[in-house]
């Protein structure tokens, strides 16, 4: 009996400490933005919302219809979560006025379906030419001069500003602040993009990361935001995954961003499938959301790729993931998507995909910003 007793003190004692961590690191976080946490982290028990970038901006072969996307065109429904990327809020501010009007409609659109919106930054070099990629001769590294102490700090804080304007007007047809899922400075352990592991050290890329949430969230009052933390796909363990990590209090999710494993320069689905693994135990032992946060085939040539590989490494093991993100269709190129349009020689596929009752698609979603999430 006695040892019963300890049995069932320990996993309530486990559960409590999860359960009082499973909610955002704003204290201040809108009613809404708690909401899609907390129902973001219920459904990734036995669901997985499914993902776009830039679904319904445009698509392979048209931009700007109202209400359209690829993936409506083949299934009915809208994508889940919905992706977009607030990198053009630092072109010149004429072009930059028309960028944040637009990205506020798709956002506060997506609101009012019932749909989740993700947003990444793919940010200009702030203090060189080159733009957001590291070129050689080129690009500076420009962590070390925007962090706290670094000469172009004041010129970040202003960057900052404008965003976080932005983020505070986002407002549905009922009135409430839009929560977004906000995840900057992505696949920073490679070497392609200026924050990236070469070009600025770890310290340095923590501070830079723990200064962005907390300009944002303390000092510029933004409550509607959770930070998702991403790296790609350059570790294989826990200790690997967390080297640059800002720690628990800086961080609502944890992803990953994998082409490589996933049929770009190889099929590792056991490799793809371990990494996951080592995010979604993170998650569940800290009470984090995590998430396949960038994945992806361009072009989609292999006509089982939805089942045989994506669905496939979802299942390998008992994951919680939120959802998972193909990248964008785009509008000219006759090659560079990843997501079917009608016609595409996998949709057969994806509509396996799209049935199978473990993902969900924007239709299927019922009040995820409600107290309880249902779904169709």
């Amino acid at each position: 009996m006695r040892r019963y007793f300890i049995i069932v003190l320990s996993a309530f004692i486990t559960f409590s400490v999860t359960a009082q961590t499973s909610k955002p690191i704003d204290k201040k976080a809108t009613r809404e933005t708690k909401r899609l946490y907390k129902n973001l982290k219920s459904l990734s028990r036995d669901h997985i919302l499914f993902g776009h970038q830039h679904a319904t901006e445009y698509g392979h072969g048209w931009s700007g219809d109202e209400d359209r996307s690829d993936v409506k065109s083949v299934t009915g429904s809208h994508p889940a979560v919905i992706g977009v990327d607030v990198m053009g809020f630092t072109a010149p501010e004429e072009i930059a006025i028309k960028i944040r009007e637009g990205l506020k409609k798709t956002v506060e659109d997506t609101y009012n379906r019932g749909g989740v919106t993700t947003v990444a930054w793919h940010f200009s070099n702030p203090v060189s030419r080159g733009g957001f990629n590291w070129r050689d001769s080129i690009s500076l590294p420009a962590v070390k001069y925007i962090i706290p102490g670094g000469e172009a700090h004041e010129k970040y804080k202003s960057i900052l500003n404008n965003l976080g304007d932005w983020a505070k007007s986002l407002s549905g047809k009922d009135g409430k602040s839009v929560p977004v899922i906000f995840r900057p400075y992505h696949e920073f352990d490679g070497g392609w993009f200026w924050w990236g592991k070469p070009h600025c050290t770890r310290e340095e890329f923590i501070s830079l990361w723990q200064f962005t949430v907390s300009y944002l969230r303390d000092s510029l009052g933004v409550h509607n935001f959770l930070y998702a933390f991403s790296p790609d796909n350059k570790y294989i363990n826990e200790q690997q995954y967390l080297e640059r990590y800002p720690g628990d209090e800086w961080v609502d999710m944890v992803g990953m961003d994998n082409y490589g494993d996933m049929g770009r320069n190889r099929y590792a689905l056991d490799t793809a499938a371990l990494k996951l693994k080592v995010v979604s135990d993170y998650a569940k032992r800290t009470g984090k959301l995590a998430a396949f946060t960038e994945t992806g085939l361009e072009s989609i040539p292999n006509t089982t790729w939805w089942t045989e590989t994506l669905l496939k490494v979802l299942k390998w093991y008992d994951i919680e993931l939120s959802y998972v993100l193909v990248w964008r269709n785009d509008v000219k190129s006759p090659t560079h998507y990843y997501a079917p349009y009608p016609g595409q020689v996998s949709v057969p596929d994806f509509m396996k995909f799209y049935e199978a009752p473990y993902t969900l698609f924007e239709s299927n979603l019922n009040g995820i910003y409600k107290r309880k999430v249902k779904f169709k």
